[in-house]
């Protein structure tokens, strides 16, 4: 399997875990935490919650099948860092717990940057 299609299962499937787990199947704690603390009250936070698990699961489908697409990846790298941007200016000391986004963004923005190099190098041939 080649490095692009790893970077491609890799960051699919993160978007895919993310929106399915905890904010479908489960509201997480700290995804309720995140949306609460925008002063919602928790049922408008559980529908904030779902609503974003379900752009993530639709993303994650519309990244796999369009990865080779210049402006899916370059939304991909915006949308992860608009995210870490979020969580740090809602919940930073959520930036220094384990399995934190800057632990989780940052490598998956570091592979959606091996998917658009790819690009790069496939135009230039």
């Amino acid at each position: 399997m080649s490095s692009v299609q790893i970077a491609r299962y890799i960051v699919s499937f993160s978007w895919l875990y993310h929106g399915i787990f905890p904010k479908l199947i489960h509201i997480a704690p700290l995804e309720k935490l995140m949306t609460s603390s925008l002063g919602f009250s928790d049922d408008v936070s559980d529908f904030v919650t779902q609503s974003a698990g379900v752009g993530e699961v639709i993303f994650g489908i519309v990244l796999f099948i369009f990865y080779r697409s210049k402006y899916v990846l370059i939304l991909n790298v915006i949308g992860l860092i608009s995210l870490l941007l979020f969580v740090a200016a809602l919940q930073p000391q959520l930036l220094i717990e384990a399995f934190n986004p800057v632990t989780t963004n940052i490598p998956l923005i570091g592979l959606s940057l091996v998917l658009l190099n790819n690009l790069k190098k496939s135009s230039q041939v």
